[in-house]
């Protein structure tokens, strides 16, 4: 079991470093390690978890954030009409993304970043993605092309990114933490 304390946190060089292609079938390192990062996802909105205390919630978490340079990550979160989306994804490579670009208003956060950034993060609103994905029911893997866009885009580019060593606050416009370009909008959920 992944604890919050077991998750590395920016000091950590690790977190700088590109992630390496998973074999498929996997392994059963490899199963064990996308079943933890799926069981943290879970305890994270599991009310009833005895360890509440020491999981702090969130929608995404990558091998690199627990300290396995491997590329896989772990998305569990609604969109912004209520769907929820929940993928084991293995070996991505984004093959397109619009010009429109998207951000979320209150800026990004990350279980591997302690601390309050300011500054927003601009990101392709829409992006199509090649990749396994885990089926964590019958623990098999299926390649296929993600078409995501608005939010589930935004998880999942922030994901990606930690696969090749970057963290959300590197897009961060240093001058105008706030500047908003003319081809972004805000992503906006429904009331």
């Amino acid at each position: 079991m992944i604890l919050y304390n077991d998750i590395i946190k920016e000091e950590n060089q690790h977190l700088r470093q590109k992630s390496v292609n998973v074999e498929i079938p996997l392994n059963e390192e490899d199963q064990e390690t996308i079943e933890l990062m799926n069981q943290y996802l879970i305890n994270g909105y599991d009310d009833e978890f005895e360890f509440k205390d020491e999981i702090r919630a969130g929608v995404g978490i990558s091998a690199v954030q627990i300290d396995v340079l491997k590329r896989m990550f772990v998305i569990m979160t609604n969109d912004e009409e209520g769907n929820f989306h929940h993928y084991g994804v293995i070996n991505p490579k984004i093959i397109s993304h619009s010009e429109q670009l998207t951000y979320l208003e209150s800026g990004e956060g990350c279980l591997s970043v302690d601390r309050k950034v300011e500054g927003l993060i601009f990101r392709p609103k829409k992006v199509k993605a090649k990749c396994f994905l885990y089926d964590f029911e019958t623990k098999t893997t299926t390649e296929t092309v993600l078409s995501l866009k608005g939010y589930l885009a935004v998880v999942f580019q922030h994901e990606y990114d930690h696969l090749q060593g970057i963290l959300f606050f590197d897009h961060i416009n240093k001058e105008n933490p706030f500047a908003i370009p003319e081809n972004a909008t805000p992503v906006k959920f429904s009331e």
